[in-house]
């Protein structure tokens, strides 16, 4: 029976399209999107709650209780491309159920830990592996789903991590003072048993064109082998190392590795540098809260942004990371709460639009496209997990050196800045347009120039910047 599901004739079987529906089932992967993206980012961005708790408990330090998180999102980044492999090997349907499974026996384990060192293991390795497993193969499908609005509703589902952050800290902080941490975590890890389910519905499409009239029935009957051709060379290509070859991944993988750097100092230093400037505690900790509800404009505002068609999406993302620099050095100029509150605001939406914009991107072809997508997308997070490995690490010694939470955020615009330059090195990269010269020049000089133009044997992006008006004519 649930082998039956999940064949073609199944309830939970492959969807068959003329072309990308822009729709359909895609808005089911939407809401399983939805769903992954609250038990994955926004538990992970929620734990801090039970820090204080962990630390009574094993009378432990900050520092060596903060190594759990340090862990988990290390494996779950570190790990991607073992979601990639696995996810062209067996599908996107068992790897996200699986990953599922491990998330919530890793949460419910934890409640029954008796060292700091097992809670590394339950949550930092079997728990940040379930999260590798069932992220980016979720994101993934759901940009297969969608083709124009594809920006648009990848950042509204995104938006269940910031949600998560709003309902998750309240309502466990509460309920830890009814039944205790130990229970409170048995809850969370069953409430994450649903990613098992949203796995469930992540159904693979099809896409199948449309045959004319004209075509012979010959021809019907010679289809099917050049489809079937096609998709044993994807499932025996697990990864796709060659991609690290193309100039213009390997560009936006340093943007991704530098850009990464200036993702964490807001949220682990802006209550302290709030308080450092004579800011009351209680106020201070408004800041994360006034940053939180600006990501979510920013997640729906640049997807609705996006939808347009009329901009280029990359120098939307370059736009945003430029000002994310900037943003990120005038923490350290302001003073006072309200100064601080504006700049909280600020980052929040810029972080809004990069963060569920720059996986996305990937599928765009400034990049490396959508059918490329799958087999980079593990590449891609794996190298970022560098800079969120050694991000947090180095704002501290900066910080204990210098004993200015400032010093961080200098760090963090630092690495923003040098992203920004290797995003803008994208497009140009991908296009060619950085050797062009060279090859109009060598075009004018030759004998056959003339003959290469008339015969259209030039791009049309030569011709369009071509020194030469006559060329262009």
């Amino acid at each position: 029976m649930v082998l039956w599901a999940f064949r073609s004739e199944g309830c939970l079987g492959p969807k068959v399209y003329s072309e990308v529906p822009d729709g359909g089932w895609g808005w089911i992967v939407a809401m399983a999107f939805f769903i992954v993206e609250a038990f994955t980012y926004g538990v992970i961005k929620s734990f801090g709650i039970f820090l204080k708790d962990l630390m009574c408990e094993f009378n432990e330090s900050n520092s060596r209780v903060s190594w759990i998180i340090s862990i988990c999102v290390f494996v779950m980044t570190f790990t991607a491309p073992l979601s990639t492999v696995l996810s062209n090997r067996f599908g996107f349907q068992p790897v996200v159920m699986f990953g599922g499974l491990l998330i919530s026996l890793g949460t419910i384990s934890t409640a029954f830990t008796s060292y700091i060192h097992q809670i590394y293991v339950t949550i930092g390795i079997v728990a940040g592996l379930g999260y590798c497993l069932t992220f980016l193969p979720t994101v993934t499908i759901l940009s297969q789903y969608f083709s124009r609005q594809r920006s648009l509703v990848t950042a509204m589902a995104s938006t269940g991590e910031s949600f998560a952050i709003f309902a998750f800290a309240p309502a466990f902080t509460e309920l830890k003072t009814h039944i205790g941490w130990r229970y409170t975590i048995v809850v969370l890890g069953i409430l994450q048993s649903t990613i098992i389910i949203c796995g469930a519905l992540l159904r693979p499409m099809i896409i199948r064109p449309k045959t004319t009239a004209s075509c012979t029935q010959e021809e019907l009957l010679q289809a099917p082998p050049s489809y079937q051709a096609a998709g044993v060379q994807a499932r025996n290509k697990l990864l796709d190392l060659s991609v690290l070859k193309e100039g213009s991944f390997a560009c936006y993988a340093a943007f991704g590795l530098f850009a990464t750097l200036g993702f964490f100092a807001p949220q682990l230093y802006v209550v302290e540098l709030s308080a450092s400037m004579g800011t009351e505690r209680d106020k201070a900790a408004y800041m994360l809260s006034i940053m939180a509800v600006a990501e979510i404009f920013g997640r729906l505002s640049i997807g609705w942004l996006l939808s347009w068609g009329r901009v280029r999406k990359i120098f939307v993302l370059l736009g945003c990371v430029s000002l994310m620099c900037l943003v990120l050095v005038l923490f350290t100029i302001v003073n006072g709460f309200w100064g601080l509150a504006l700049c909280c605001v600020l980052y929040g939406f810029l972080l809004g639009n990069i963060a569920s914009t720059h996986i996305p991107m990937l599928a765009e072809d400034d990049v490396v496209g959508i059918k490329r997508m799958p087999l980079a997308v593990g590449i891609y997070v794996c190298i970022q997990s560098f800079a969120g490995l050694a991000g947090p690490p180095l704002g501290g010694i900066l910080v204990d050196i210098t004993q200015n939470y400032s010093s961080a955020f200098y760090s963090c615009a630092i690495g923003t800045g040098i992203g920004a330059l290797f995003l803008g090195l994208v497009r140009p990269t991908k296009t060619g347009c950085l050797c062009t010269k060279k090859r109009i020049s060598s075009h004018q000089h030759s004998p056959g120039a003339k003959h290469v133009i008339e015969d259209n044997v030039v791009p049309e992006e030569i011709l369009d910047i071509s020194p030469n008006p006559q060329a262009q004519s």
